[in-house]
């Protein structure tokens, strides 16, 4: 297993659930017609994407895991950190 290749796509998969994440969030405040429509092409990409990976080498797979997997509890956790105040 490639350690690089585990690392890089990682990356990918925390960045492909970071961007579906956004858009699913965009969508959701969109007319209902084009909401359904959006989440029906988000939906057909993420099928496509990971039916790619999954036919890719075992390396790729389990770095796309892991990305996407800890990516979720990592952003949760950044946004809700408090923020300091600017100036004081």
């Amino acid at each position: 297993m490639d350690a690089l290749t585990v690392l890089a796509l990682a990356a990918f998969g925390s960045t492909a659930y970071l961007t579906t994440l956004a858009t699913v969030q965009w969508l959701n405040q969109q007319a209902s017609r084009a909401k359904v429509a959006g989440l029906v092409v988000v939906g057909m990409v993420l099928c496509a994407l990971i039916g790619t990976i999954a036919n890719a080498s075992g390396s790729v797979v389990i770095g796309f895991v892991v990305g996407a997997g800890i990516t979720p509890p990592v952003h949760r956790w950044i946004s809700q950190r408090p923020r300091p105040v600017a100036g004081h």
